[in-house]
Parts: C-alpha cells; structure tokens; sequence
C-alpha cells in the first residue's frame, strides 16, 4: 500500500543527489606545555550519578571569602582624638608667640608715636618760646598808626 491510500503508485520524480564535499583534516597544533608546580596542579574528582554515568573532571575549590582584617588594638576614634590633641596644642603655641609678638609689635609702635611726640612737642616748645626772646632779629613797634579807609600808614 502506498501512503495516501488510492493503490495507485506516485508519479517518478527526478532525483538529486547531493554527495558532501570532503573537509581537509584539520591541522593540530600541539599545545604548549607549561611546567606547572606538583603544589598546583588540582586534584581530579570522579562523580558516580544515580543512572550509573561516571564523570570525571578538576575538582574546584570553593571560593573563600577574603580574609576580615583583624581590629585595631587601639580604635581609630581614640588616635583621631589624640592626633586632634597634638594638633591643636601646636596651633596654641603658635598663637601663643603669634599673640606674643603682636604685643611686642604693639608695644614698640606705641613707643615711637610717644617719642615722635615728644620730639615734635619739644620742637614746637623751642619755636614758641625761643621767639619771645630778644636775640638779634627786628622789632617794630607800632604806637601810632594811622587807618585810612582800609589802608595802613605807618
């Protein structure tokens, strides 16, 4: 019996053949050969599964965490706080001789506008009475004088 059931025999059709066109043999390179230390080269496990297979292959070691570093014996709030210490006991003795010399400074400024006084003061004190006495110079005296209309004669 043929497939589509009328007993009749399908009609010839042209047949294709397709023959494979053959692949050159692929050309191994050996790999190279890395000498690997006997501490690493990694155990080779077999696994019998429940329907009877055997597999084989490296046996992974499971990733470990990295290692948690171990607290400090001091904590680092107690050395910031101690740096923090140092610190501001080298900025006081800064301000310390800063506040020193800034009195010196102020002390020798006041110093010299006292003693520019003085000096001035004395030079002023010889100017006014140094005049009042007769030594050499032109003394006019005037008793009579005569204002004419704005005018001074003598």
């Amino acid at each position: 019996m043929y497939p589509d059931h009328t007993h009749e025999r399908p009609a010839q059709r042209a047949v294709e053949v397709h023959r494979p066109t053959p692949l050159p043999p692929a050309v191994v390179h050996p790999a190279p050969v890395v000498p690997i230390q006997p501490d690493t080269v990694p155990a080779v496990a077999s696994i019998v599964l429940p329907d009877g297979r055997v597999v084989t292959g490296y046996a992974l070691d499971p990733t470990r965490p990295a290692p948690v570093a171990a607290p400090p014996a001091v904590s680092r709030t107690a050395v910031n706080v101690a740096l923090g210490g140092v610190g501001f006991l080298a900025v006081c003795g800064g301000l310390l001789l800063l506040t020193s010399f800034i009195a010196a400074l102020t002390a020798f400024i006041t110093q010299l506008i006292i003693l520019a006084a003085v000096i001035f003061g004395g030079w002023i004190a010889v100017q006014v009475l140094g005049a009042s006495s007769h030594q050499g110079g032109t003394t006019v005296n005037i008793r009579r004088a005569v204002f004419k209309r704005n005018h001074f004669h003598g």
